[in-house]
């Protein structure tokens, strides 16, 4: 599982430090949301299968919201987790959403995601703001399954 982690977070990478530095396109966006969500899953996944394996969890949920809410139910105490927990809800959101391109091709790229309630605007900042919440997210994964 770990490996599996490690693949898709390097993927995510090359699209964040070097697709996104040379085509500056919202499309690139986009597919680095969808990584980072597919990253979280994959990692969900593997803390859920550790604790069953381990005893610390009783089952694995079936559905994603039913995940999520385990997730922060027993893992409560790590920040990392629980950080990366509503922007994994945002990014299984964003291709349902809304959206306007902005920028594009240009050093100042910006995809606004539009909500019923707000309007988030996803920059190359933002990008890494998002980018330091999984890094610490994974982190924090990787220790708890090497334990």
């Amino acid at each position: 599982m770990i490996e599996d982690i490690i693949k898709e977070k390097t993927s995510a990478d090359h699209l964040l430090y070097v697709s996104l530095k040379y085509t500056k396109t919202c499309d690139v966006i986009l597919n680095l949301l969808a990584r980072w969500k597919s990253l979280v899953e994959i990692s969900f996944n593997a803390l859920l299968e550790e604790g069953v394996e381990a005893g610390k969890v009783p089952h694995a949920p079936e559905s994603p919201k039913q995940r999520v809410e385990f997730m922060k139910k027993y893992f409560k105490k790590s920040e990392e987790i629980q950080a990366v927990i509503p922007l994994y809800i945002f990014f299984k959101r964003v291709p349902d959403l809304n959206k306007t391109r902005r920028g594009e091709f240009r050093k100042n790229v910006c995809l606004k995601i539009i909500e019923p309630t707000k309007a988030t605007e996803i920059d190359m900042e933002k990008l890494g703001e998002y980018a330091e919440i999984v890094e610490r997210f994974i982190n924090q994964v990787k220790k708890v399954l090497s334990n």
